[in-house]
């Protein structure tokens, strides 16, 4: 048995994020499913381990030039996320809005799919708010205060938890909007505001996916992990 089948597939992303493309392409989740070995997650896709791991190991043996996230300080990745991931959706999620109002308004007679997009959009955008301030005013501060001060005490399992359990909801939002999308690809007869619409959705869970795999795979563990060594 090779020793990635038994690897958890969020910790294969974390060391080279690499890897997630080659997950994604195959449909394997290492975001909010981050917790299953590669063995598990192959096999609730019914897909060809011995593949994906021939893939895997071709880009272990390239030279790695990207950003080694595993690396950061976590303070430090704190502020990337927000100054990256959390300024894109604040940025996105009022254009995703208007397209998706607006598509609706004027196709939605002829496809209906995209009322229930819209409602999906809307729902997405009151959750993922939220769901910024919460880690951007309470978990952030304390990851912080952790890594500069040593101050033991701050990062709570529960609050780790309760984000994980947003990171999810918003993931199946996304899933949900993906299958209404047909996969992101518009019908024939989509105008440009369709096309933009869809193209920005794709875009948008893209970066949900980064952004999720960065918290609950590097930052999250990383952190409950430096505090519990303070005992």
């Amino acid at each position: 048995m090779h020793a990635l089948s038994q690897k958890p597939v969020g910790e294969i992303v974390a060391e080279d994020y690499r890897t997630a493309q080659v997950l994604r392409s195959y449909g394997l989740d290492f975001c909010c499913g981050g917790g299953r070995t590669l063995e598990k997650a192959c096999s609730s896709k019914k897909i060809d381990i011995e593949q994906i791991i021939t893939e895997l190991e071709a880009l272990n043996a390239s030279d790695n030039t990207g950003d080694n996230y595993n690396e950061w300080a976590l303070d430090f990745l704190a502020d990337y996320i927000v100054n990256n991931h959390h300024s894109y959706v604040r940025k996105m999620l009022p254009e995703l809005n208007f397209y998706a109002e607006k598509v609706a308004r004027v196709h939605g007679q002829r496809h209906p799919e995209l009322l229930d997009i819209l409602q999906n959009v809307r729902v997405l955008s009151e959750e993922m708010i939220g769901h910024l301030e919460k880690e951007e005013v309470e978990l952030f501060p304390q990851v912080k205060d952790l890594v500069q001060n040593s101050v033991k005490g701050e990062v709570k399992d529960s609050i780790v938890e309760a984000l994980e359990e947003e990171h999810d909801k918003a993931g199946s939002l996304m899933e949900k909007i993906e299958e209404l999308t047909n996969g992101f690809n518009p019908p024939e007869d989509a105008c440009a505001s369709y096309r933009v619409l869809f193209q920005n959705l794709e875009g948008f869970q893209q970066d949900l996916h980064k952004h999720v795999h960065l918290e609950n795979n590097i930052l999250f563990p990383k952190a409950l992990k430096f505090e519990a060594s303070l005992n």
